[in-house]
């Protein structure tokens, strides 16, 4: 079985821990049918601090512009010094479009792009999910208004796959042990399949939140499901790796997933172009 890995990190993302050629020496021991690169392109700091007049907290990092331009020169070099030993895509996640559609539309018409994943990490006027202290917040807002973030985001539409649906509960129920009831948001969850499907976009098997206190795929099984009933074709698969050891981690139980909830073959994107391999 050939497997997929489309969503990892290096040293080119600020929380990344192994450099882009390593990550691409380890993908090729693993013998991958297709690996991406992807690493993060937050919208909402993509000019230095400076820029947005904010100031120092300890966590939050700018000039991803800076970041995405690295990124993309070192990835497009190790496509030609690797070409025809691995099937190697040059991507991104793309943080908070919705932030800034005008500067979301310029970073993805960059042709050295094989590959965009829509994530949402962040809500306006918020911090990250992950630095949220949620015993001063109502969590069933912040997913309301997270949600209503997503649909946006989905119907600008302009990434190929949206990255990790359910990642707000990696903290909420992961590391905080919140239980959250994640039938209020079922019907937006459904049209933003929706908009996906119509436009032959598609969702990501997370494989991270296996190797996390949260234990299960960003989705699980049931939202994979509910995409392919819904008529979805498009699913790829991502370890979310930020440094060797983690690469394809968890990948074989996503494939398991993806196949017990109907689907035949997994996609990646080269050139923005769908590819499919069967599982």
């Amino acid at each position: 079985m050939k497997l997929i890995d489309c969503h990892t990190h290096s040293t080119n993302s600020p929380d990344g821990f192994s450099s882009p050629e390593d990550m691409l020496k380890t993908a090729m021991e693993k013998d991958f049918a297709a690996y991406a690169l992807t690493d993060h392109c937050e919208v909402n700091r993509w000019f230095s601090i400076e820029h947005y007049g904010a100031s120092l907290n300890g966590y939050d990092t700018y000039d991803f512009g800076a970041d995405f331009e690295k990124s993309m020169k070192e990835n497009t070099a190790l496509k030609e010094k690797y070409k025809g030993k691995i099937n190697f895509l040059c991507g991104i996640e793309l943080g908070q479009a919705t932030h800034d559609f005008g500067l979301s539309e310029a970073i993805v018409k960059d042709k050295r792009l094989d590959f965009v994943i829509g994530s949402m990490h962040q809500l306006p006027d918020n911090d990250d999910f992950a630095f949220i202290d949620f015993s001063k917040h109502s969590v069933p807002e912040l997913l309301e208004k997270y949600y209503n973030e997503v649909y946006k985001l989905c119907k600008w539409g302009k990434f190929d796959v949206l990255g990790h649906l359910t990642y707000t509960l990696r903290y909420i129920e992961g590391d905080n042990g919140i239980k959250v009831d994640m039938s209020p948001y079922e019907e937006i969850i459904r049209e933003s399949f929706k908009i996906l499907i119509e436009n032959g976009k598609g969702i990501e098997i997370n494989t991270s939140g296996l190797r996390q206190a949260y234990g299960q795929t960003f989705p699980t099984l049931y939202w994979v499901k509910m995409f392919k009933d819904m008529g979805g074709e498009v699913l790829s698969l991502g370890s979310d790796a930020h440094k060797t050891e983690d690469l394809g981690k968890g990948i074989a139980d996503g494939a398991e997933i993806a196949k017990a909830a109907g689907f035949e073959y997994l996609c990646y994107f080269k050139e923005r172009k769908p590819n499919f391999v069967k599982i």
